[in-house]
């Protein structure tokens, strides 16, 4: 039977819907079959809820997840780190036979921040207009939540035999709160979310002009470390310069830093991801392709080169990148200071020695009056996921199945949470919707001011998730 607050949530939801239509909000085409209905209704009910983190309340839209698997007779529970109740984490189980270790599915249900001054629609709206659903986490990462609630769904109502358990974890704080999510599940309660394979965000798929070039699905991540450079020197009086400027040295460190490269560094995923892109680009792109999987040659360094220029994405993932993006001196006009401070975004690539590299940095500064060191940062632990196993086999088979096109594995130049799962020997792979390329440089995109998804395409991934999750989990 369904809990009071449970009738409480779907109540409200079914009020606000038809208030919605009848006031005319929301112009869109019906979904043309039930299941594609029950995922915008699901859909728009947890986009319609703040999660913004911070301050951080996951809590409604845990219980609206909550309710809806109760009322299907799915076991589910809550784990919340004690004094944070209201940043509480999902976990849904469907038992298996046991014979092959569990699958997880994972999503987070906080998104990034607004400035509500810069929306047109509302940010947490899911306004439907020319076939996009309008609001905050739209595409990071509501999609995933929703995919992986209606897998869960489908497959208890369909009674699908399982040799695996499916286990669904819809975590809090991933935006930036790890210690309240995936970093309090995993050292608290990993026997809840334990498996051998995970889908979760980081990939997806990508639309130019309407039509499919290639999924993407993550399989590693660079780790997120900080370099902070801090220079000292004399204080003095600003109209008598002095050559121990703390202001100049960092400076000079600063450009130092930024101007060095270092090692170039392929591994399974980056040759296989540039091997693949190879295949889908005209002769001139795919030449650089090819050339920069032999970087040493003249042909690989000129690849490099205009990567850096043109394509600074692809540069990012074949080494160890330095961003010098925080700088702190001085308090006013006249005075010379005597400290200051510089603070370095490093996406560190999984082999990477980090001594090793912090290191050859201070080698790069070359002065004494500059000290290198670790800022303060959360560092996500190094991991990776294999090409050649069942679980990247049946998600790029079903891939190709749903969009016929090429699958590109991928190292993610950002962070996920799936780097605290990989470092527990659970092997991830981030998937996503189809985004349009042209989304992005328009204001459309993660993270942006009018962050949307295309309706049809939401439907298409949720039946690409059932239908990847199914392969992996039926009994045979």
């Amino acid at each position: 039977m369904k809990s009071r607050r449970a009738t409480q949530i779907l109540r409200s939801f079914l009020l606000a819907s038809v208030c919605t239509v009848a006031g005319g909000a929301i112009a869109a085409d019906t979904p043309t079959n039930k299941m594609d209905a029950e995922v915008l209704k699901h859909f728009t009910t947890i986009v319609q809820f703040d999660t913004s983190d911070p301050p951080g309340n996951e809590k409604p839209a845990a219980d609206y997840l909550v309710s809806v698997m109760k009322a299907e007779g799915i076991e589910v529970k809550t784990f919340a780190v004690k004094g944070q109740e209201h940043r509480p984490n999902v976990v849904a189980r469907l038992k298996g036979t046991g014979k092959k270790k569990p699958i997880l599915l994972m999503g987070h249900t906080d998104t990034v921040n607004i400035d509500p001054k810069k929306w047109k629609h509302g940010p947490f709206s899911a306004h439907r207009e020319g076939g996009h659903i309008y609001g905050r986490g739209t595409v990071d990462d509501k999609d995933n939540v929703v995919a992986a609630l209606m897998t869960m769904l489908d497959l208890k109502r369909r009674k699908v035999p399982l040799d695996r358990d499916v286990i669904f974890l819809a975590e809090a704080g991933e935006e930036g709160a790890t210690q309240f999510g995936i970093e309090f599940m995993v050292n608290q309660h990993l026997p809840e979310i334990e498996a051998e394979y995970c889908l979760a965000e980081g990939g997806n798929v990508s639309r130019e002009g309407g039509k499919i070039k290639f999924a993407s699905v993550q399989t590693l991540e660079k780790i997120p470390r900080a370099i902070a450079l801090k220079a000292t020197g004399i204080a003095g009086h600003g109209s008598i310069p002095l050559q121990s400027n703390s202001i100049a040295r960092l400076s000079a460190a600063v450009a130092k830093v930024a101007d060095w490269q270092a090692p170039i560094k392929l591994n399974e995923t980056t040759a296989a991801y540039f091997e693949r892109l190879a295949t889908l680009s005209g002769p001139e792109a795919a030449a650089r392709y090819r050339a920069i999987l032999k970087p040493d040659s003249p042909a690989g360094q000129a690849a490099f080169k205009y990567f850096l220029e043109h394509e600074p994405r692809h540069a990012s993932v074949l080494h160890t990148s330095l961003s010098p993006n925080m700088f702190s001196g001085g308090y006013r006009v006249n005075v010379i200071p005597s400290e200051a401070t510089a603070t370095v975004d490093t996406r560190v690539v999984p082999d990477e020695d980090p001594e090793w590299l912090l290191n050859e940095v201070r080698k790069v500064v070359n002065d004494p009056a500059v000290e290198v060191g670790w800022a303060p940062r959360n560092i996500r632990p190094a991991g990776t996921s294999r090409l050649n196993n069942e679980a990247f086999q049946v998600i790029e088979a079903t891939f190709k199945k749903h969009y016929q096109t090429v699958v590109l594995p991928t190292m993610s130049t950002g962070a996920t949470d799936m780097a605290y799962l990989r470092a527990k020997g659970i092997q991830c792979y981030g998937v996503g919707v189809a985004i349009d390329e042209e989304d992005g440089p328009l204001g459309y995109g993660i993270h942006s001011d009018q962050e949307r998804i295309v309706e049809s395409e939401l439907y298409r991934f949720v039946k690409f998730h059932i239908e990847a999750v199914e392969s992996l989990a039926r009994a045979k």
